[in-house]
């Protein structure tokens, strides 16, 4: 693996912390969850907000847990982001989100073949697996696979804009994060329910 502006053929792979802020800046008032890792590192990178949930140590789970606000919260745009571990780990909640198709749901998953943080163990994508025909398999309708920044910028605006659930794999660098969300899981859900239950309140 490389490090940030790696190449495949002649094109350069997104950069996951560029992409990150690039969602953010897009979509200011979406319900993020980020899952275990680099995915939540760069989301807090772009600015703590408190709509934001920064999943820790349940690798696997961040896009059940989207799943779960989608559905409770239908006015909401609600976007997972996720690495291909975390996804690896649990592709059932695709089967699930393709079942009950939230159509509010976007769900990112940062894919570079590697366990990044724990070694840059070489996963399942790296070789044989392709999460975006997985996503098909499993029901999703609407499932895209970028590998640059140009191609996620301009998919962004389909993504936010057409009903889902969307399943969006992007092939991404493996530069490292710099930055960490408090290692509080308690205090990370409660100011998080109490946001959500305010934006529900608002739109009564």
């Amino acid at each position: 693996m490389g490090s940030k502006g790696q190449r495949t053929g002649d094109r350069e792979l997104v950069n996951r912390l560029e992409a990150t802020r690039h969602l953010v800046s897009r979509a200011p008032q979406a319900l993020i969850v980020a899952g275990p890792g680099n995915a939540k590192f760069d989301l807090v990178a772009t600015g703590d907000r408190p709509q934001h949930f920064y999943v820790w140590n349940s690798l696997g789970l961040a896009p059940s847990i989207g799943l779960g606000l989608a559905l409770a919260q239908p006015e909401q745009q609600v976007i997972v982001l996720d690495g291909d571990g975390g996804t690896l780990m649990n592709p059932g909640a695709l089967v699930t989100i393709a079942r009950l198709a939230p159509p509010n749901l976007l769900h990112i998953v940062w894919d570079n073949g590697q366990y990044q943080l724990t070694g840059g163990q070489l996963t399942a994508t790296a070789t044989v697996t392709d999460l975006a025909t997985i996503g098909r398999g499993a029901g999703l309708r609407h499932v895209a696979t970028v590998t640059t920044m140009s191609e996620f910028k301009a998919g962004l605006e389909i993504w936010l804009a057409e009903p889902g659930p969307w399943l969006v794999v992007a092939k991404i660098d493996d530069s490292s994060a710099p930055a960490r969300p408090p290692k509080d899981p308690v205090w990370i859900k409660l100011r998080f329910m109490e946001t959500v239950s305010k934006v529900a309140r608002s739109a009564e």
